[in-house]
This record gives structure tokens, sequence and C-alpha cells, in this order.
């Protein structure tokens, strides 16, 4: 496999629309949300909107049904409401960030899971929402996603759970992702690769690289991107320190208090005790 995948040349990619006419189209489709709009104010803010405009080549149609579409599954869901509550060291939000003021987003799914499939995809749910929930107004795809594939086999991702993953993340979470890293891939994975691609729209398929620890020119091009001294071994950088979970534990919970989840979880239970 190659290192990079090619990009779209910036001639290829749909031009931003300025300002006003970015505001005019947000307008847009809250008249076409109508009263979702209010159904859920924080969920459809002007940021979020902007982002999925931004994902859907900045048409006001699609991205209105992408939005409809999110919210009938945040309503099943309930992404909001998931607060810290997980050992962590499969995936994780990493304490630092990227070169380009992007947060990171690190999963290793080759360390065996202490929950089932279906909590780990909750798991990850609530990353995304708390990258996406906690993000820069302004910033475009601001996250940069790293996996670590060293010892992958087909039991570390099944096929159902990384399917789903890449549902979530493109049609509930478009345009947060700007890079993902595949870090060491073995030869086992390339047939999983071209199993896996059919799912990725050209978007995120385009966004894709592949990093080779021992390859100078993955390290040249990850020596760019990184801080070297923070970024882990795994992914060619020089720090073997492990996650401390005791302090992740804790920024993640202050994370949920920011964007008020504690107080949704605990109304929640209020009216569980209720009924």
């Amino acid at each position: 496999m190659s290192f990079l995948l090619k990009t779209r040349s910036e001639s290829d990619k749909p031009k931003s629309p300025s300002s006003e006419e970015l505001q005019q189209k947000i307008v847009q489709v809250r008249e076409l949300l109508g009263s979702l709009a209010a159904e859920m104010p924080a969920f459809l803010s002007d940021t979020t909107i902007r982002r999925f405009l931004r994902a859907r080549n900045w048409s006001t149609e699609q991205a209105t049904k992408s939005l409809k579409e999110t919210v009938k599954w945040r309503r099943q869901y309930r992404p909001e409401s998931i607060c810290w509550e997980y050992e962590g060291r499969r995936a994780y939000i990493a304490d630092y960030l990227d070169a380009k003021g992007r947060s990171i987003l690190i999963t290793k799914p080759t360390i065996k899971g202490r929950v089932s499939g279906k909590e780990q995809i909750k798991h990850f749910v609530y990353l995304l929402e708390s990258l996406a929930m906690n993000s820069a107004d302004e910033q475009e795809e601001h996250v940069t996603w790293l996996i670590d594939l060293r010892g992958w086999s087909i039991s570390s991702t099944p096929l159902s759970t990384s399917r789903e993953s890449m549902h979530i993340v493109q049609n509930y979470y478009p345009g947060i992702i700007a890079v993902a890293i595949l870090s060491n891939t073995p030869r086992i994975f390339e047939s999983f690769w071209k199993i896996i691609k059919h799912f990725l729209e050209a978007k995120m398929s385009e966004k894709v690289k592949f990093l080779y620890t021992n390859n100078p020119e993955s390290h040249k091009i990850v020596s760019e991107m990184f801080d070297m001294d923070l970024l882990e071994t795994a992914f060619g950088g020089r720090n073997s320190i492990t996650i401390d979970i005791d302090n992740y534990a804790e920024r993640m919970r202050r994370s949920d208090l920011a964007r008020g989840v504690l107080i949704i979880q605990t109304d929640i239970n209020l009216i569980s005790r209720h009924h």
C-alpha cells in the first residue's frame, strides 16, 4: 500500500461561499428544517449547519436532508446524554494537537475490548460527540484520526462494527475528520481494506493515509504534522508513555460538563426514578 492516497486538487473542490453567502445558506437550511430547528437548538447551531453544508458541497438541500436524518438518529440514540464511563485505552482523544491545531482521535483496535461491540460503538459515538460539540466555531475539519493497526486481525475490527462506525462518522458527524492515518497495517489488512473502501464516501476515502513507522518518507511527513516528543511511538513519535487513565477520565468529565451532558444525564436519571 502506498503511504499517501491521492487527494483532489484545489481546482476540483467546490468553491466555498463568501461569508454573506454562507449566512444566507444557513438561514435557508433553518427554513427547510422548520420546527426541527427548535427541537434541538444545541445541536442545530450555526456551527453544525455550517459543518453539514461544507460536507455536502454547500448544497442546502443535501445538508438539510442529512440533518433531518441525523435528528432522527439522535432522537433514538441520544448521543448528547452519553457521559464518561469507559476505561478508554482502546479509543481516546489525545491531550495535544497536531501542527495545524487539530484535535487528535486515537483508536487502537488491536487492544482487546472489555465491553461488547455495541458498547464500543457507543464509546466511539461519545468521542465523536465530544469532538463535534466542543469544536471551535470556525474550524474546518478539526480532527486528525490516528489508527494503530500493528498486529491487526479480522477479529480486531469485525466488518459489521467497521461498517457501522463508518456510517456514523460519514452520516451523523460529517466534516469533522480532516485526515485518517492508518499506522503499520499488516499485509492481511489489504483484503479487508478493499472491502471497507466500498463503504466509504469519496471524500472520506481520499482522507485516508497509510503510515509505516520504518519508512523514511512516512517519518518525514509525520514529523511535519506532529510534535514528535508528544506523538506516541506507535505512530513514529518519541512518546513511549501510555495514557494516564485517571487524568484522562478527569479531562473527559470536564469535557462532559462543558457541553452540559452531566446535567442532561441527571435529568434523565431523575425522570427514570419518578417512573
